[in-house]
């Protein structure tokens, strides 16, 4: 499973004993912190994962500190009944005492949630740029008017060529334009 653990607690033996926890369950523990500060500069260097905190921390609440996660992180907040009552639904919460049993499904789960959404954001293709665009529009035209392709059948053509040659569009774009310009 991809994703990072960060505990965040007022009392470092707590957040020792919980890592100590995951670690037994197979969960690697990228940082183990009592202060808010700690954990956020611990989290700059990770790509994704799940910040287990506690309601308040020396130096800020969880709102706040809710409010600094980058994304890709999510918050589990481990915290009273009293005080769970009152945090909005939208934070992922788990009573305190709580069942070791309750804290791994809830921790994998989670995990689980971030890998998917990863994985799902891979899948989405890269934004072009301006001038990937300009070179794949120039291309097109050059092969409809030279070649009296239709527009559909141009994008086509490109394409294919940049499936064949395995590199992306407008890198075969560029190289028809360069090809036409060469031949003039």
């Amino acid at each position: 499973m991809s994703g990072s653990i960060v505990i965040a607690l007022p009392k470092i033996e707590d957040a020792k004993r919980i890592r100590t926890i995951l670690v037994r369950h197979g969960f690697a523990v990228a940082a183990v912190c009592n202060t808010a500060s700690h954990a956020l500069s611990s989290i700059s260097g990770l790509d994704s994962g799940i910040l287990i905190c506690g309601y308040h921390l020396p130096d800020m609440y969880y709102h706040n500190l809710r409010e600094c996660l980058p994304k890709g992180f999510e918050m589990l907040l481990l915290a009273s009944p009293r005080i769970i009552q009152e945090v909005p639904s939208s934070v992922l919460t788990l009573e305190m005492p709580m069942k070791a049993g309750d804290f791994m499904n809830t921790v994998s789960m989670v995990l689980e949630q971030i890998e998917r959404r990863g994985r799902k954001d891979k899948k989405k293709p890269k934004l072009r740029t301006w001038k990937e665009q300009n070179y794949i529009s120039n291309a097109k035209m050059m092969l409809m008017q030279r070649n009296h392709l239709s527009e559909e059948e141009a994008y086509r053509y490109i394409q294919k060529c940049s499936m064949d040659s395995g590199t992306d569009m407008a890198e075969t774009a560029q190289m028809l334009l360069m090809l036409f310009y060469d031949g003039i």
